[in-house]
């Protein structure tokens, strides 16, 4: 098994449902991406580039998280930047929470920048 799939695969729930949730949703939307383990998370890569990386945090939520360099301008309100100069994030506490357009919405935009 990879690293990335055994990293989500070890999670408690509800984290990973969160998980295994969020990597369909990016896989089946965006064919090119490439699932890695980096700096101890799965990250997705697009043409040799971070798209975004998935963080299951102990204070029981998920990060999906994109480097704020990036101009993301959909759904800003969703962005949680908290004292992070580099990252914005959305955070994910049940999943139920997750929100297919937002988050697509989000990662579109993170792409487009990266083709």
């Amino acid at each position: 098994m990879k690293p990335a799939e055994e990293y989500i695969l070890k999670q408690e729930e509800p984290l990973k449902s969160i998980l295994l949730h969020l990597q369909i949703l990016i896989e089946t939307n965006f064919k090119e991406v490439t699932l890695l383990y980096k700096w101890k998370i799965p990250f997705y890569y697009v043409n040799n580039k971070p798209l975004c990386y998935f963080n299951a945090t102990k204070k029981g939520y998920v990060d999906v998280g994109f480097y704020s360099k990036t101009s993301l301008k959909a759904y800003n309100e969703f962005l949680v930047l908290e004292k992070r100069k580099a990252v914005k994030s959305i955070r994910y506490y049940k999943l139920e929470e997750i929100n297919k357009e937002v988050l697509i919405s989000v990662l579109s935009e993170a792409y487009k920048v990266r083709l």
